[in-house]
């Protein structure tokens, strides 16, 4: 998977120290790991317009802004902002900070390819994006309303089957909702459906849903499942307005999930700026990763200007302790977030080459599309490791290879990112040959 853009800020370059003692002054005093960004080798700007959806695992951004990491790399302006709907995160892409919209975000890990080929941008128009950064993995799940809660379903999701055809056949519409066409949720949740025996495109309605509004839409019975993040799960459990199925790292164990993306003009632009500002999510994400951490992080998270949640909707799951809602309670698991662990932030293209493959699986991208080569372009896996270089990780925290190899899912299934086509050949339902 090689990339194609001219931009690769050597480490030399980023360590960079000028000879005078106010130099090296001024870079101890803002922190700086062995001194880099002294005279001469600052970052372009230290403003960059984030956004960020009310989900834990924008929770590196939010981190890095409340710890004043972003400060600490030379990048005291920058500003996270909250966003409506990933379908306004998108919006505000396109339109750039310089035009009132935003540089970067917490997104979707498939949304910047969808963005750069234009298949979700207004006529189609292409912006190039750039995945930095992967934000976490797993904690994600799958919530079924309260009136299934004696179907027996959980992560199989077939006992739902007959159900919906009975709905069906009463003249009654069945929606299942995610947070946007072709991103994550609705990978999670259709690969849960289809495992079941049920086509998500067939036997279901999917509708489009913002995460913060996941929980007041089900209470009002406008959905009959829905796969969000954290926290909405976890409230609607609290709230005692449904169940969850499953988490998504049942469906597949330590699976990628958020990026850390931003326009590539602006990348380009200013590649000293991209390496500190990632180095501080990096810093951000060792933090979050802290178990000592978790309460601080979630009374931080619930705060009004954030998520505007009770910090304990935040917690729980956080920590690895589940409550399905529906009598099964699991403590201690390890299906908690993880940001640093088992190299959560490092982007493995392998694992955009799922996400690829699986929207070649229901019709987002033609069959056609060349996997490696446009992660390529849009996978900067190579500045993930320069930062990691400067904020002092170890060879061990820096994977070697871009791959995690293959990967299994809990059906059985097998994805070789080596042969994404076999992959394909093996699913049952699709919409491909």
């Amino acid at each position: 998977m090689a990339d194609t853009f001219s931009f690769r800020p050597s480490r030399r370059t980023l360590l960079k120290s000028a000879g005078s003692t106010a130099a090296l002054l001024a870079a101890a005093r803002i922190g700086l790991p062995t001194g880099a960004f002294a005279q001469g080798a600052g970052p372009e700007t230290n403003a960059v317009k984030l956004g960020y959806i009310a989900l834990t695992d924008a929770a590196p951004l939010i981190i890095a802004k409340e710890k004043g990491l972003f400060a600490k790399y030379g990048m005291a302006e920058v500003s996270v902002e909250k966003q409506a709907s990933w379908a306004a995160t998108r919006d505000n892409l396109v339109l750039g900070g310089a035009s009132n919209g935003i540089d970067g975000a917490h997104i979707l890990t498939p949304m910047p390819y969808l963005i750069s080929t234009g298949k979700v941008t207004q006529n189609n128009v292409p912006v190039p994006m750039v995945i930095l950064a992967r934000l976490n993995l797993d904690s994600q799940a799958i919530s079924v309303a309260q009136e299934y809660k004696d179907s027996k379903v959980g992560l199989d999701s077939s006992p739902l089957k007959a159900i919906f055809e009975k709905k069906k056949a009463e003249g009654k519409e069945v929606k299942v909702a995610m947070t946007f066409p072709g991103g994550t949720h609705d990978m999670w949740i259709r690969y849960w459906l289809a495992a079941g025996g049920i086509d998500p495109d067939k036997d279901v309605s999917t509708i489009v849903v913002p995460p913060p509004q996941m929980v007041a839409n089900m209470k009002v019975g406008n959905m009959d499942a829905f796969c969000v993040g954290e926290p909405w799960n976890e409230q609607l459990v609290n709230q005692g307005i449904g169940f969850t199925a499953c988490t998504t790292g049942e469906i597949w164990k330590k699976h990628p999930e958020k990026a850390l993306s931003l326009r590539a003009d602006w990348v380009e632009k200013n590649p000293k700026a991209t390496v500190a500002l990632l180095a501080a999510v990096l810093d951000a994400q060792k933090w979050c990763d802290d178990m000592a951490n978790k309460d601080e992080m979630a009374a931080i998270l619930g705060r009004r200007q954030w998520f505007n949640v009770p910090p304990a909707d935040v917690l729980g799951r956080l920590k690895g302790d589940i409550n399905y809602g529906n009598g099964r309670v699991a403590n201690g698991t390890d299906l908690y977030m993880k940001f640093w662990k088992d190299n959560a932030s490092f982007p493995y293209k392998s694992h955009d080459a799922w996400f690829l493959a699986e929207n070649i699986r229901w019709g987002k991208f033609d069959p056609s599309t060349d996997i490696n080569a446009l992660v390529g372009k849009v996978n900067r896996a190579d500045i993930w490791r320069e930062a990691a270089k400067m904020i002092g990780a170890t060879a061990a925290e820096i994977p070697a290879t871009d791959s995690r190899g293959k990967e299994t899912m809990f059906d059985g299934k097998v994805f070789d990112p080596a042969d994404p086509s076999a992959y394909l050949k093996s699913l049952g339902i699709k919409r491909i040959a």
